[in-house]
């Protein structure tokens, strides 16, 4: 998904990031050295 570009350094916000594909997005992007931003309904979730 991301290979072809780099994302490292960059900032990513992610929205729904508690559960399914918010949560497997946020991860990914981490992963791949971006600073990420999440959100969710819930504070405890995430």
């Amino acid at each position: 998904m991301l290979s072809q570009y780099s994302v490292a350094g960059k900032t990513a916000v992610i929205t729904g990031s508690s559960q399914g594909i918010g949560e497997v997005t946020a991860k990914r992007f981490a992963d791949e050295g971006a600073n990420v931003v999440v959100t969710s309904r819930s504070q405890e979730d995430v």
